[in-house]
């Protein structure tokens, strides 16, 4: 038995990802944000967290990185990737027509924009928590649609008007299991890491590519984000293959920690398949 905890409420895409662990009976700990998983793991109440990461469309989700870097000593144990099917859902007997507001979560509303402008023109965009919180308010008042898994729609007695309002059909989600410690080596890994410069100078980045280049490590992410200091001041996030105890992979990080102010291991895990 595993208690997990992940953005909630019931019916989020968090909680299938949360589901497809794999652990014989998974305990649910609904959070209302990112940052209350992290929380919940971080005070025992959770052994495990499931957030989301990245989306193929909408790309980085901002608030588990930071989570990762600046909040939290809690390292990603596994990473699990999930198909994205968005329905947009409304109180039972609406149609289409009769929608005059949409209540998405960013992520959401970002991940179906091109349909919502050729079907739902002018309809002004309310930011909601959670893709199931979202499916919730819907459900509740005439009028207002909806973004969410038509999971969520059965859970809240919501009616589904429209499935598949995604613009994209090969949309998907990665999402980062948090715990503690680093996992074991599979040969078959990924390795996450925030690395944070002494001072920005010309040449920085040639020079952080190109100790990977010399262990011969290939970089399947690479990306800047302010380290909340002062403006113009970042650091970057790196996702690699290999895993920390690879000979490769720890030569190119002892030397950059000789030439870098902080290099943190947010995770080595199993590559998700």
């Amino acid at each position: 038995m595993s208690t997990i905890a992940y953005l909630g409420p019931a019916g989020t895409f968090s909680e299938v990802a949360a589901h497809s662990i794999g652990a014989d009976e998974v305990v649910p700990v609904p959070c209302v944000t990112i940052a209350e998983v992290f929380e919940a793991v971080e005070r025992g109440k959770a052994e495990l967290g499931v957030v989301p990461i990245e989306n193929s469309i909408e790309g980085s989700v901002v608030a588990t990185l930071d989570a990762l870097v600046f909040e939290s000593s809690l390292e990603i144990q596994r990473e699990l990737v999930l198909d994205i099917r968005f329905a947009l859902v409304s109180a039972p007997g609406s149609t289409l027509a009769g929608i005059t507001e949409v209540v998405a979560h960013p992520q959401a509303s970002g991940q179906c924009r091109r349909w919502l402008e050729r079907n739902l023109p002018g309809r002004p965009i309310t930011a909601a928590n959670s893709n199931a919180e979202s499916v919730r308010l819907a459900a509740a008042t005439p009028g207002v649609a909806g973004l969410g898994p038509a999971l969520a729609a059965d859970i809240y007695g919501a009616a589904v008007i429209e499935h598949d309002v995604q613009d994209y059909a090969g949309n998907q989600t990665r999402f980062v299991v948090i715990g503690r410690g680093i996992q074991p080596r599979t040969g078959s890994d990924k390795t996450s890491l925030a690395l944070f410069m002494k001072q920005d100078k010309p040449g920085a980045l040639l020079m952080i590519l190109s100790e990977f280049a010399y262990g011969d490590i290939n970089l399947t992410k690479i990306q800047s984000r302010p380290t909340k200091r002062q403006l113009g001041d970042y650091m970057f996030f790196v996702d690699l293959e290999g895993h920390v105890d690879d000979p490769h992979v720890r030569l190119a990080l002892d030397c950059l920690r000789l030439k870098l102010r902080e290099v943190k291991v947010l995770g080595s895990y199993p590559v998700a398949r």
